[in-house]
């Protein structure tokens, strides 16, 4: 049975809309992204001019519990670029490991 998730708090046209990030997308480099709320569910799909990515994974994850591996699927090196990178857009804002986020995996299923 799949996990009953929680209502979205936000729509998927809002998950990924700065520049930097959308190049990581169309890249291939970015195919995961973190927020404080719910954007998207699974099977939804965003279009970036037509390169169509499918959501296929939603779940919750304390920041604290973030691997390298989660960094590069966020586009980064390792975790300390994604670190900076994150606090450098929430000015004043400390890293807080306990803090939980919903993570939104994708992945690209075709254009046009």
């Amino acid at each position: 049975m799949a996990e009953v998730l929680p209502p979205k708090t936000c729509s998927i046209d809002r998950l990924i809309t700065r520049k930097e990030d959308v190049a990581k997308v169309l890249s291939g480099a970015k195919t995961a992204t973190r927020r404080n709320g719910r954007y998207a569910d699974p099977g939804e799909i965003m279009d970036f001019d037509g390169t169509k990515l499918e959501v296929y994974s939603v779940y919750q994850q304390k920041l604290g519990e973030m691997s390298e591996d989660d960094a590069r699927k966020e586009g980064f090196p390792e975790l300390e670029s994604y670190k900076t990178y994150i606090l450098s857009l929430h000015q004043g804002m400390p890293w807080m490991p306990q803090a939980k986020v919903w993570v939104h995996e994708f992945r690209e299923i075709g254009g046009n």
